[in-house]
């Protein structure tokens, strides 16, 4: 696996003008980390053996672990079976979270950075949930899919191209699930606009717009994540650090690794100063905060082209004080609708012409079959209940043995543009050719289609 010096120190070649020693122009990024592979044995979808019962071990029980313990103990056929936290205090709490909701102690492991190895080893456990700190990510994976456990994860997949190489060729040897969950693929509005695009309601996509706008200054910059895993990030790289929220139901809506993929994106980076600025005035001008480097630009733009011809622009912006906003924009030949900051949407023959209307009645007609047969069950769970409804998909195709949503190409595509984005900006936004870790495939994989799913007892 490439580590954060062998990327940072490509980023600094790059930027010095002698990147061309990495990376050959446009073509660079596919030559170097997209070496030959075989294609595909088969373009059919993943599905595992089913499942009686899913046995779950959870790695990482912080902020979103905790949430996500929480959701599986109200998910019918599941056991949570193991807990690992490298703070003693998370793990014991996520333990009694299982006591109280009437199942059996589950094993617990933390004081190092490699238990969740002993985590994967164990008999008991069927899949692997992972909820650490992004550079964590494709090492809980990996060891969970060797392991012959199934494997997912909070987003990204993982942090590098390479990482993501490996992860696909992992799942694909072991012939275990690796998922990212990216939950934003299960919001109401987001799932509804899917639905619509099934009906055909906007025509051909020609364009849409996405991102991740959220005013991250106090969280960075102080101690609400463990040593500041985050704001490392924002020291040392420069990009779009966090594209699946919005990138996720995009290239759902778009048929991405099902018909359609990525051809290349261009990226670009404002200057960065939100951090220091707030660091400055709410910590003091001499902190070690007000005074450090932050590579990170405020405002990152990227631009993606696909194989189908639609464009996606993408947006990262946590350094800015600003409302939250995923931006959602999808536009068609026969309308346009948008989610921020309230739902719009403008259908030929619908409505006036060139008025917007609201998307509230939309929503409720084009409702996906997901949340009329769960909204009940996902009330008062994390993120509008989406993060239920995403717990709950996955164990049911478990159970099931019938392919996940999104697998682990969808993971590695979404994932992937971090870096490539990193790329782009460090020469000067060139365009670079994404990996096709389908290498192929994606030009006969089905669609995904409007899922009801069955009542699990």
């Amino acid at each position: 696996m490439t580590d954060h010096f062998d990327r940072r120190k490509f980023l600094r070649a790059a930027a010095a003008g002698i990147g061309a020693g990495y990376a050959l122009g446009p073509q660079g990024l596919a030559s170097q980390t997209s070496p030959s592979r075989p294609p595909l044995a088969t373009s059919s979808l993943f599905a595992a053996d089913p499942m009686d019962r899913v046995r779950v071990g959870f790695v990482g029980v912080g902020h979103q672990g905790t949430n996500h313990v929480q959701n599986f103990l109200r998910i019918p056929g599941v056991e949570v079976t193991a807990v690992c936290d490298l703070l003693p205090e998370h793990m014991e709490r996520a333990r009694k979270l299982v006591t109280d909701a009437g199942q059996p102690q589950p094993v617990g492991f933390s004081g190092g950075t490699d238990a969740y190895r002993r985590l994967c080893d164990l008999p008991n456990v069927d899949l692997v949930f992972n909820a650490t700190p992004w550079d964590l990510h494709a090492p809980v994976l990996l060891a969970a899919m060797r392991a012959g456990k199934h494997a997912a994860t909070e987003v990204p997949l993982g942090v590098s191209v390479d990482e993501c190489w490996e992860l696909v060729e992992t799942s694909e040897a072991t012939q275990r699930h690796c998922v990212m969950m990216e939950n934003c693929c299960y919001d109401r509005a987001e799932m509804a606009i899917f639905n619509m695009v099934r009906q055909n309601q906007f025509g051909t996509l020609l364009h849409a717009e996405c991102g991740y706008l959220h005013d991250l200054r106090v969280h960075k910059l102080t101690d609400f994540y463990v040593d500041r895993w985050r704001v490392k990030h924002s020291i040392t790289r420069n990009g779009d650090l966090y594209p699946t929220h919005g990138i996720g139901p995009v290239a759902q809506w778009m048929d991405i690794n099902r018909g359609n993929q990525f051809d290349y994106l261009v990226s670009m980076a404002s200057q960065g100063l939100g951090l220091n600025l707030w660091a400055a005035e709410h910590i003091g001008p001499q902190s070690p905060e007000a005074t450090q480097h932050y590579a990170l630009g405020d405002v990152v733009n990227t631009l993606i082209r696909t194989h189908g011809g639609q464009t996606i622009l993408i947006t990262h912006d946590t350094n800015s004080p600003r409302p939250y906003s995923r931006k959602i924009l999808l536009q068609g030949t026969r309308g346009v609708v948008r989610k921020y900051p309230e739902g719009r949407i403008h259908l030929e023959g619908r409505g006036d012409a060139h008025e917007w209307e609201s998307f509230d009645d939309y929503r409720r007609e084009f409702e996906h079959p997901i949340w009329r047969t769960l909204e009940e069950a996902s009330a008062g769970a994390g993120h509008g209940g989406m993060d239920y409804i995403e717990d709950y998909r996955l164990v049911q195709t478990l159970r099931a043995g019938e392919p996940t949503d999104m697998d682990v190409y969808d993971g590695a595509a979404w994932s992937a543009i971090t870096e490539i984005s990193e790329r782009s900006i460090a020469q000067r936004s060139r365009s670079m050719d994404f990996p096709d870790f389908t290498r192929g495939a994606w030009k006969s994989r089905p669609p995904l289609g409007i899922i009801t799913p069955a009542t699990m007892t």
